[in-house]
């Protein structure tokens, strides 16, 4: 069986650098540098987040110094014109949310919904997301999976909540597309202090535990 999902350059990218850095911090005192830091461990997608306050600027900031970065947690359409109006390469949902999927396909940039169960797998793919974003991936563990490639052969999958260098490379080995780096990488206190060195530090630990290019 296969998907016809939209953007397949997009997963073919994701798929030969299959870790994205999530960053949830209560402030972020230089984006770019933050997105330097996580490439210069490895990890060249960074997802910044609308937990962390006034994050559309900062998304700006990196998109300008050429980073491959989306926003994440984006809950309406709102924030996905936002998003998409700062240039991201890619958009994230916690959850289904159909009116940021209608906004991604107006302006053609990739839209990773959230989904849990088989029933949400199968809405996001409705929905037309360019891959499917389990969460909370480690409340259910890499044989999960594993499981639900049984009824959906294939599909992207990107595991998120959760995922550390301990568990990292057992998500990929059961058929994970992607993971992505939360705090194991971006404590949200190091980021605020702008650690660039540990932030580089914990990103090469991280792809070598996992098995990543780096």
């Amino acid at each position: 069986m296969t998907f016809d999902l939209p953007h397949p350059g997009f997963r073919a990218a994701l798929a030969a650098a299959p870790v994205i850095a999530v960053v949830r911090a209560p402030s972020i005192p230089d984006a770019p540098a933050l997105c330097a830091a996580l490439a210069a461990g490895g990890i060249t997608w960074t997802e910044l987040t609308f937990s962390t306050p006034d994050v559309v600027p900062h998304l700006r900031a990196a998109v300008a110094a050429g980073h491959r970065v989306g926003a994440g947690t984006v809950l309406t359409a709102a924030q996905a014109r936002e998003a998409v109006e700062a240039g991201v390469a890619f958009l994230v949902t916690p959850g289904l949310r159909p009116d940021v999927a209608d906004v991604a396909h107006e302006t053609g940039v990739p839209v990773v919904l959230g989904a849990l169960t088989p029933t949400e797998v199968a809405t996001a793919l409705d929905l037309g997301t360019a891959a499917v974003k389990i969460f909370p991936a480690r409340a259910f563990g890499p044989g999960y999976f594993k499981d639900l490639r049984g009824p959906y052969p294939g599909l992207p999958l990107v595991a998120s909540g959760g995922v550390n260098a301990g568990n990292a490379a057992a998500f990929l080995a059961q058929g994970a597309l992607a993971v992505c780096a939360g705090t194991d990488v971006v404590p949200p206190d190091v980021v605020a202090a702008g650690d660039w060195d540990e932030i580089t530090k914990r990103a090469k630990a991280f792809t070598a535990a996992s098995g990543s290019p780096s």
